[in-house]
C-alpha cells in the first residue's frame, strides 16, 4: 500500500492539500515503512504560485485537480491537514481517500498512526473553498 502525506517542505506535513510543496510518499506493508519517496508538485495553482497569500479567495469555475492526482494514482490514501472539498471528491473519485488530520504530526508519525489505527481525525475543508 501507498500512503501520500501532503508537505509544505518535504519535512513537515501541509496545512492545505493544494498549497503543498511535495508529497512524501510511503509504501507500507504490514504496519511498517518500507519506504519513501519525495513528489514535487508542480500541479496545484497554489504552488506553482497563481495564488498570493492568505487571504480568503473563491474559484468562479471549477478548476483541475487531475493532474495532481494522477501524480498520486498509486497512492491509496492521501493525509495532509486540510483542502477544499472539490479536490477531496475528485480524489474519492480515483480511489484514493482523502483524510485531513492534525498537521502537527510529522508525516512518519501520522502514517505509523494510521497503520495502527489510531489516526485521529482534524483540520477539514479550507474556508477558501467553502
Amino acid at each position: 500500500m501507498k500512503i501520500a502525506v501532503a508537505s509544505a517542505d518535504g519535512v513537515l506535513m501541509s496545512q492545505h492539500f493544494g498549497q503543498s510543496r511535495c508529497f512524501i510518499v510511503f509504501t507500507v506493508e504490514e504496519k511498517k515503512i518500507l519506504s519513501q519517496e519525495t513528489r514535487d508538485n508542480t500541479y496545484t495553482a497554489h504552488a506553482q504560485g497563481q495564488c498570493q497569500g492568505h487571504e480568503e479567495h473563491h474559484h468562479d469555475e471549477h478548476h483541475s485537480h487531475a493532474d495532481v492526482i494522477a501524480a498520486l494514482q498509486d497512492c491509496q490514501v492521501l493525509l495532509c491537514g486540510g483542502m477544499g472539498w472539490r479536490a477531496a471528491e475528485d480524489l474519492k473519485a480515483k480511489g484514493i481517500a482523502p483524510l485531513m488530520v492534525e498537521p502537527t504530526l510529522t508525516p512518519e508519525e501520522a502514517v505509523q498512526q494510521f497503520m495502527d489505527g489510531t489516526l485521529k481525525p482534524g483540520g477539514g475543508f479550507c474556508r477558501c473553498h467553502g
